[in-house]
């Protein structure tokens, strides 16, 4: 059984306290009101707090990582204050030795109650203008999205029954190879499979958005060409600045952009070459992207939640721990450091989105870039694919 990071964030922190005169609820919602005219979206993000009880004894950590209560309120109420729209999270199988396609969809039905408990709070994202109406609501929008193909088995017509239960971000791989084409740490690099065209050919006809996020090059930029609707990468990094698998070359960056699509920017250890990853690695990250794609085509994708670490010591050595059993299992990808932490330093809790537009304003660019880059370059594709 492996354990994908979703889970290890909550793992890594269950014995931790929560921090101390958190806000109420309705404090949160007018936070998040009053966090200024743009619509924040994180691309790729997660719900589960670092207060969530550990799972029951015996429990296998892929079949109960959405369970309810794992959504905390501290981590709606910090993803609500940090002026968040709506969050792609990840659902259904990544990896490990449970039934791909059975996990999916009984974890689909988990996020459906999940959504049902909280629905004063959260609202499933089905179109463009569901996120604008969260942001109307004071809700937080969720957007369903998987990280992997395998639950479609050697089956197209499964993206039809994903389709109707509400997915509406689709990525082709994780960094292992699959029957749709390779993940970034493949060392054959093969391109798009005869059935990752007719998977990427189904996407674009039931209006789903193509994450080719920890897609190898050569499957990236073959999905990229072989799609008729705008793609994304909704978390990564650029290669030409640190050149590691989980980065994107700025041919598959300029080609994404190309075709009208979208690049999310990570808050992860990718960033650099050393060292955890700072707010300084994000921009510089968000201005390649800008200076290869454009400004119409950047956004963030944090691959993190909206709550600050509580116990630094305790989640690194989980960390630590974490990373020796990916590295075994062979999904660890190149530049996953026991030192740095999957997060940014200085960009953690609820004021991350802002103190970043803060950053990206001192280093000279417009307040109409950085509210395309916080979210509403997500929106313009997620107009143009889901309607």
């Amino acid at each position: 059984m492996t354990q994908d990071r979703r889970h290890f964030l909550i793992g890594s922190a269950t014995a931790a306290a929560v921090a101390a005169g958190a806000a109420s609820m309705a404090q949160a919602r007018s936070a998040a009101g009053a966090s200024g005219g743009g619509v924040f979206v994180n691309s790729l993000g997660t719900l589960f707090g670092f207060d969530a009880p550990p799972p029951p004894p015996g429990s296998k950590p892929l079949i109960v990582e959405s369970r309810p209560e794992m959504v905390t309120d501290s981590a709606v109420r910090d993803t609500l204050a940090a002026g968040i729209s709506a969050v792609n999270i990840t659902l259904g199988h990544v990896a490990g030795d449970i039934d791909p396609f059975e996990h999916s969809v009984a974890d689909i039905g988990r996020w459906n109650r999940i959504l049902q408990q909280r629905s004063g709070q959260l609202l499933h994202v089905l179109k463009a203008d569901d996120i604008v109406r969260a942001k109307r609501e004071g809700k937080l929008g969720v957007i369903y999205g998987c990280q992997n193909s395998t639950m479609l088995g050697d089956k197209v017509e499964r993206v039809d029954l994903f389709a109707d239960l509400g997915l509406r971000v689709f990525q082709l791989t994780y960094n292992a190879p699959t029957a749709v084409g390779d993940g970034s740490i493949a060392p054959e690099n093969r391109p798009l499979s005869a059935f990752g065209r007719s998977v990427v050919e189904k996407l674009a006809e039931r209006r789903l958005l193509c994450d080719l996020s920890h897609s190898g090059q050569k499957t990236c930029l073959d999905a990229i060409r072989h799609s008729p609707r705008p793609v994304a990468i909704t978390h990564s990094g650029c290669r030409a600045l640190v050149d590691v698998p989980r980065n994107k070359t700025d041919e598959e960056l300029r080609l994404v952009a190309e075709r009208g699509g979208y690049v999310g920017i990570y808050f992860m250890p990718f960033l650099t070459h050393s060292g955890p990853a700072r707010a300084e690695h994000v921009a510089q990250h968000i201005e390649h992207a800008i200076k290869i794609c454009g400004e119409d085509h950047v956004g963030i994708g944090t691959d993190g939640p909206m709550s600050p670490v509580p116990n630094m010591k305790e989640y690194l050595e989980t960390q630590r721990q974490y990373i020796a059993q990916r590295r075994s299992q062979g999904i660890a990808a190149p530049g996953e450091k026991e030192d740095a932490p999957f997060f940014v330093i200085d960009l953690q809790g609820p004021s991350q989105y802002r103190d970043l537009a803060r950053l990206l304003r001192s280093r000279g660019h417009s307040q109409a870039r950085v509210d395309k880059i916080l979210g509403q370059n997500f929106l313009r594709v997620a107009r143009e694919v889901w309607g």
